[in-house]
C-alpha cells in the first residue's frame, strides 16, 4: 500500500463542516434549542420550507449497492465507498452541490427502493451510482414514480449526456448531420441503453442505429431477448435493416462507433467503417479500440481516459444537472433537461472546435454553471418544478 493513492484516501476524502457560528450562547440558542423549534414548527406546517431552512435544497444522496463499480464489477458496498466519496467531492468542487455517500448492503431492488424512499426526506435529489443492469432500470423507474425530487442514474444518463454533446460537436466539425449518421453502440448495459435513447432523442435516426451486446447485433429476430426487457425494446426501435452477426458485421459502413462495453474490438472490424467517421471508445482503463488504432480509421476519436484528447467524463454533466435541478426545485429530471445539459456542454467549446477538442476539459470552470442554467430553464419551461 505504498502507492500515493492510499495516502490521498487515508481518513476519507470528505467531512461535515458547520455553516453557522457556534461560539456564543446566542449562537447555540439560534442554531439549536430553543430557536430550532420555531423552524421545526414552520416546516411541519409547510413542508416546502425545508428547501430554504435545511440543507435539503442543496444536498443529494449518492446511492450504490456496489454491484457495478467502475470497471471493477460487483465489489460490494464497502469497497465502493472510496468511489462514492469521490463522486461526492466532485459534486462539491464542480457544482457547489453537497453530496453524501450512501452504500447499501443489499442488492435486492425491492429493498433498495424501500430504503431510498425512506431516506428521501433528508435530501433534495438522489444520484444512483454503480448499480448493475438490468435492475438499475427498474430501481430508477420506481424511484422516479415514487418521489417528488430528482432521481438520476449517472452511469446511464450522465454518460449519455456527455456522449451526445461530443457527437453533436464532432458532427458539426465534420460537417455531418446527425440524421444521416449510421451509428453502432457496442454495449447494451446501463450506459449503452441510455446512450442509444439519447442519440435518438437528439436527432439520430433510430433505424440507423445498431446496438451490440456480447452475442452480437440486437435485432427483432433474436430468440434470446426477454420480452419487455431493455434489449427487446431496443430491437423494436433500432437496426431496421435487421443486421445480424458480430460487431464486425455491425460496423460495416458505419459512421460512428460508441463503445460502452469494456470488450475489445479488433482492428479488422474497425477497418470496415466508413472513412472520416467518429470512434468513441469509452471503456476504462482499456478502451475498446486503442486511440492509436482508432485514429487510423476515424477523423474524431474520444475515450474515457484523461491522458488522451476528448475525454468523455461524466463530471461534465452530473454536477451541473443536479445544481440546475435543485435551483429550480425540480421534481424530476426529464429528457428535455438532459438534452439541454448536452447542448450546454457542447456550446461551451462550440467556437473553438477541433478534432482533439469536441468536448470541454473536465476541469473547465465554464461547464457546470452553463449546464445548471440550461437545466433549470428547461425544468421551468416544462413545468416540472415545485411552486
Amino acid at each position: 500500500m505504498d502507492h500515493p493513492a492510499f495516502e490521498r484516501h487515508r481518513g476519507g476524502k470528505m467531512a461535515v463542516a458547520s455553516t453557522v457560528p457556534l461560539s456564543t450562547r446566542e449562537d447555540l440558542s439560534l442554531a439549536y434549542t430553543p430557536g430550532v423549534a420555531l423552524v421545526c414548527e414552520a416546516i411541519a406546517e409547510n413542508p416546502a420550507l425545508m428547501d430554504d431552512y435545511t440543507w435539503v435544497g442543496h444536498t443529494v444522496a449518492v446511492v450504490t449497492d456496489g454491484s457495478a463499480v467502475l470497471g471493477l464489477g460487483n465489489i460490494g458496498p464497502r469497497a465502493a465507498m472510496p468511489v462514492m466519496e469521490g463522486k461526492a467531492v466532485l459534486f462539491k468542487q464542480f457544482g457547489g452541490v453537497d453530496a453524501v455517500p450512501v452504500c447499501l448492503d443489499t442488492q435486492d431492488p425491492d429493498e433498495i427502493v424501500s430504503i431510498v424512499k425512506a431516506l428521501a426526506p433528508s435530501f433534495g435529489g438522489i444520484n444512483l451510482e454503480d448499480i448493475a443492469a438490468p435492475r438499475c432500470f427498474e430501481i430508477e423507474r420506481r424511484l422516479v414514480e415514487a418521489l417528488d425530487i430528482p432521481v438520476f442514474h449517472d452511469d446511464q444518463h450522465g454518460t449519455a449526456v456527455v456522449v451526445f454533446a461530443a457527437l453533436r460537436n464532432a458532427a458539426t466539425l465534420l460537417d455531418r448531420k446527425l440524421c444521416d449518421l449510421r451509428v453502432v453502440v457496442s454495449g447494451a448495459g446501463a450506459a449503452g441503453v441510455a446512450v442509444t435513447k439519447m442519440l435518438i432523442a437528439g436527432g439520430v435516426e433510430a433505424s440507423a442505429v445498431i446496438v451490440c451486446d456480447s452475442r452480437g447485433a440486437i435485432h427483432v429476430g433474436r430468440a434470446d431477448l426477454v420480452p419487455g426487457s431493455a434489449k427487446a425494446e431496443l430491437a423494436e426501435r433500432t437496426n431496421a435493416a435487421g443486421v445480424s452477426g458480430g460487431i464486425e458485421a455491425a460496423l460495416d459502413g458505419a459512421d460512428v462507433l460508441i463503445g460502452v462495453s469494456g470488450g475489445q474490438i479488433p482492428e479488422q472490424a474497425v477497418a470496415r467503417m466508413a472513412p472520416g467517421g467518429m470512434i468513441f471508445a469509452l471503456a476504462n482503463p482499456t478502451p475498446e479500440v486503442h486511440p492509436d488504432v482508432a485514429g487510423r480509421y476515424a477523423a474524431v476519436v474520444a475515450t474515457g481516459r484523461s491522458d488522451f484528447p476528448n475525454q468523455i467524463n461524466n463530471v461534465l454533466a452530473f454536477p451541473g444537472i443536479f445544481r440546475g435541478a435543485l435551483e429550480a426545485r425540480a421534481t424530476r429530471i426529464t429528457e428535455g433537461m438532459k438534452l439541454a445539459a448536452a447542448t450546454a456542454i457542447a456550446d461551451v467549446v462550440a467556437a473553438e472546435l477541433s478534432a482533439e477538442a469536441v468536448v470541454p476539459s473536465a476541469l473547465d470552470p465554464r461547464v457546470a454553471p452553463a449546464v445548471a442554467a440550461a437545466v433549470a430553464d428547461a425544468a421551468r419551461r416544462e413545468g416540472v418544478v415545485r411552486a
